[in-house]
């Protein structure tokens, strides 16, 4: 670790606390606490118990979805993908762009462009307009040099150099969208480039994981299981108490 990490570090949770005051303000300002409460139970309901919907926009139909997406978990994956970086061999020290698909909310990949000391430029792609002026946002409030669009991952024009990201994306597509990916994905990595897919650990939203964890150990990769043990935001903390689930731990998977 450079004797510049222990600042930077600091840094980015400043800047992460004032990150999340920010989406406090701006989302409780129309919205009282008790409805954010009550679509983020929705908003996980449809996650667990309505998956088929989440391809036609379910996730983010309303004002009080997006306010629970964007206050809830967009932190929760900011908190993770910034552990992962920081423990995965040579993720922290990337110096080409990351390349945010499916970005959402842009919490991912900024957290992983600000785990970086050289602040790589991020290309973030998203279907949602709404998702794309929020990630717009928030690489914005960190600082960060970031070009944002509306696309579809499955298109997307993957530069040769640079690193893809896909966090929690992977999951709401249709079987034969996703496979197609695939190989796009280990040719990267083939040639030396960084790929990072990171999911929930509940097998029921990723039952093709294990093929795809074969397939990055042959071509040279890794897979793992993160249990991350931290003190969540207090927004973020009151909701989850609020919704009844109980993150004791933050968790997920990565290839």
């Amino acid at each position: 670790m450079s004797g510049d990490a222990p600042n930077s570090i600091l840094m980015s949770d400043l800047a992460l606390d004032e990150w999340i005051r920010a989406l406090e303000v701006r989302y409780l300002a129309d919205l009282t606490f008790p409805e954010v409460s009550r679509a983020l139970r929705a908003l996980s309901s449809a996650y667990v118990e309505r998956r088929s919907r989440l391809s036609r926009g379910a996730a983010l139909s309303g004002l009080g979805k997006r306010a629970a997406f964007a206050l809830f978990y967009g932190p929760l994956h900011y908190l993770l993908i910034r552990h992962i970086v920081r423990a995965l061999p040579g993720a922290a020290a990337v110096r080409q762009a990351v390349i945010d698909l499916g970005c959402g909310t842009g919490a991912s990949g900024a957290a992983w462009a600000t785990s970086v000391a050289a602040r790589p430029k991020v290309v973030g792609i998203d279907r949602h307009p709404w998702t794309v002026e929020e990630a717009r946002r928030t690489y914005r409030h960190f600082g960060l040099d970031a070009r944002v669009h509306l696309g579809d991952l499955r298109r997307a024009d993957l530069p040769s150099s640079g690193s893809v990201l896909a966090a929690f994306t992977l999951n709401e597509l249709d079987d034969r969208s996703r496979e197609a990916v695939l190989p796009r994905f280990v040719t990267r990595r083939a040639g030396g480039g960084h790929v990072l897919v990171v999911e929930p650990l509940g097998r029921f939203v990723a039952p093709w994981w294990n093929r795809w964890r074969r397939v990055f150990e042959d071509a040279g990769g890794r897979a793992d299981e993160w249990r991350v043990a931290t003190e969540l935001p207090a927004i973020v903390h009151k909701l989850d108490r609020s919704a009844g689930l109980n993150h004791r731990e933050i968790t997920g998977r990565s290839l």
